[in-house]
């Protein structure tokens, strides 16, 4: 979903080797080394560092490239009691931490001796969410059950919701946006995903939602530098859609996609490795390449009251300085430092990438949604999609004045704390996309 604009995560650098000195607390080390983050102690912070992590991070890279992500991201709130874990010799915290109008997860690595042997930031969410179920959810018309998605070492927790019906009926596989999300694609007390899924249910289709495997496996994948679009959502919504079929219940050449945000950005690539799907539904797909979609969001941010200071200008000039580095890779720069919550590789990997004209070579159905106040993926987006696709009879696209990102209802100018707000998905969309699928 990316509320703000990251996209993965951030450094993440294990370290195999432990220096023999005097150890600190883990939980100090980690307290340490945000404060420090955050308030531009680049020097104290570099000291603080393995020894394997200095040869991997430079003070130089460190002050230029993550030190501006930093400060891109606003004032820190506050900071939450962290999960601990152990790994090995090390001990790995995930620390929620609250920026302006966004939660960050620092996961933080701290070897046997004290030292920060690992470092990564990602989109996280506010602790304790606030959720109740939307008033067209009738709960006594569909169970629920667990499944797992995929096998091995990347398989994830989903659940099923399931209409009680005696004849078998569609089914729908909720694709997430960016960030480490989960089954609900929670966000503050918003949790638009079980939204979809309680809502279809209801009317009489099963929905399918599972752990992003950047939520369940962060601190692994983090270590994969040659990290892409296909190991971070595409895989699994392929998996997602033989899982489906399978399923008692569930008729198999009525099984369809949904992706939101980045989902429906990446959804033409997944339909091609889908073939058994029936069609797709695109909410809030970006039709840009995503540096570009990024820095609209950082300068719409820039515009909203308080955007106007010197301490926000200069934010704002710093995520330009990254999004045109982002521009500048080149083949053979995959070993660089990651920009704004992506490795070299993932950026690489998407030159080039069209969702739009991918789209226009689909023949099974598409259904493309979009929120008028949404200023994360923006009428923009919106009018490339309807103007490559427009002509398309297996295409229907509609847009909803009054929804945001999340398709929820509001007024006025679409602002990051209304996502603090709990809301629902509407139930006008809910209604499109059931009639939809019905039709198909």
């Amino acid at each position: 979903m990316g509320v703000i604009a990251l996209v993965t995560a951030w450094l993440l650098l294990p370290a195999p080797r432990l220096l023999a000195q005097a150890a600190k607390a883990p939980e100090e080390v980690a307290r340490q080394t945000i404060v420090r983050l955050v308030d531009g102690k680049y020097d104290e912070l570099y000291q603080s560092f393995s020894a394997e992590m200095r040869t991997a991070l430079s003070l130089e890279t460190l002050k230029s490239q993550v030190g501006p992500q930093v400060n891109a991201l606003g004032k820190l709130i506050e900071t939450r009691k962290p999960a601990v874990q152990q790994i090995g010799g090390n001990t790995v915290l995930i620390v929620p931490a609250k920026f302006q109008a966004l939660w960050i997860d620092f996961t933080i690595t701290v070897n046997g001796s004290g030292q920060v042997a690992g470092l990564f930031m990602k989109p996280g969410q506010a602790p304790d969410s606030d959720w109740h179920p939307p008033a067209y959810s009738k709960p006594d018309s569909f169970s629920e059950r667990a499944v797992t998605v995929g096998t091995g070492e990347w398989k994830l927790p989903g659940t099923l919701t399931v209409p009680r019906s005696q004849t078998p009926v569609p089914g729908v596989i909720l694709i997430h946006g960016s960030g480490p999300e989960d089954r609900d694609e929670t966000i503050f007390g918003n949790k638009p995903f079980r939204d979809l899924a309680e809502g279809l249910a209801s009317q009489g289709i099963a929905v399918l939602r599972y752990e992003k495997r950047t939520k369940e496996y962060g601190a692994k994948m983090a270590q994969m530098r040659n990290l892409t679009v296909q190991d971070e959502t595409v895989a699994d919504a392929v998996v997602a859609v033989s899982l489906l079929r399978a399923q008692p219940g569930i008729d198999p050449k009525r099984v369809f996609l949904l992706g939101h945000s980045l989902g429906g950005y990446l959804m033409p690539m997944i339909l091609a490795q889908a073939p058994e799907a029936a069609g797709g539904i695109v909410l809030a797909g970006t039709a840009r390449p995503l540096e570009d979609v990024m820095l609209d969001q950082f300068e719409y941010s820039g515009s909203l009251p308080g955007g106007d200071t010197p301490e926000a200008r200069k934010q704002l000039e710093d995520a330009r300085k990254l999004l045109l580095s982002v521009k500048a890779l080149q083949p053979g720069q995959e070993d660089g430092p990651a920009i704004l919550g992506a490795w070299p590789h993932y950026w690489l990997d998407l030159r080039g990438y069209d969702p739009v004209g991918q789209a226009a070579k689909i023949t099974r159905p598409l259904l493309i949604l979009q929120g008028e106040r949404d200023y994360q993926a923006t009428m923009k987006d919106f009018a490339i999609w309807k103007a490559a696709l427009a002509g398309h009879a297996n295409v229907t696209l509609k847009s909803y004045p009054a929804l945001n990102h999340l398709f929820v209802e509001g007024a006025g100018k679409s602002v990051p704390a209304e996502y603090m707000t709990p809301g629902h998905v509407s139930g006008e969309a809910i209604n499109d996309i059931a009639g939809w699928i019905r039709e198909h």
